[in-house]
């Protein structure tokens, strides 16, 4: 067994067991056996998953956050941030906190958009280009490790299940 499987089978037995005995809090609010709180459970399997990601993108220096951006760019050509920020699910201000080492780094480079100059876009340089392609090796090897752990068409079914909760559609249905 994968040691990231331990760790997240460690981590689920030890919150299950401190959340795992009912009681009455104030006001008489019961917590139920076990963890039902699907954004609780969406966190912990993402922290998990991001930290063994990016274990193996750190030799690189990159984050499978940072990683995830250059692809989408790399995707689209040049998003505005706005594009861009909408694609990934995050707020302007994230978006920036997340560009800025990509930036300082001359991965990315951001300009005036020429149609409105408002509107910033954003493009990879070369340096961001040959970094995401020497990053395939380790994140390749990452989905490969993930997969042999949790399973090729449970890795399937996930994707396909997190790619509908991340939609706009769903996100309306809330």
């Amino acid at each position: 067994m994968h040691i990231i499987v331990k760790q997240v089978l460690e981590a689920v037995q030890i919150l299950e067991a401190v959340m795992g005995k009912a009681r009455a809090g104030e006001g008489g609010v019961s917590y139920p056996q076990g963890n039902r709180c699907n954004v609780t459970a969406l966190r912990k399997a993402t922290r998990h998953v991001s930290q063994f990601y990016d274990t193996l993108l750190a030799p690189l220096g990159l984050r499978s956050t940072q990683r995830a951006i250059l692809v989408y760019v790399a995707r689209a050509g040049t998003p505005t941030m706005s594009e861009l920020a909408a694609a990934l699910v995050l707020d302007r201000t994230a978006l920036n906190h997340n560009l800025k080492p990509l930036q300082r780094d001359g991965l990315v480079e951001i300009a005036v958009d020429e149609s409105d100059r408002r509107s910033r876009r954003i493009r990879l340089s070369r340096r961001g280009e040959a970094k995401l392609r020497e990053s395939q090796a380790a994140w390749k090897q990452a989905q490969e490790k993930f997969e042999a752990a949790f399973g090729t068409k449970q890795s399937a079914a996930l994707r396909a299940s997190l790619e509908l909760i991340a939609s706009l559609e769903f996100a309306e249905t809330l």
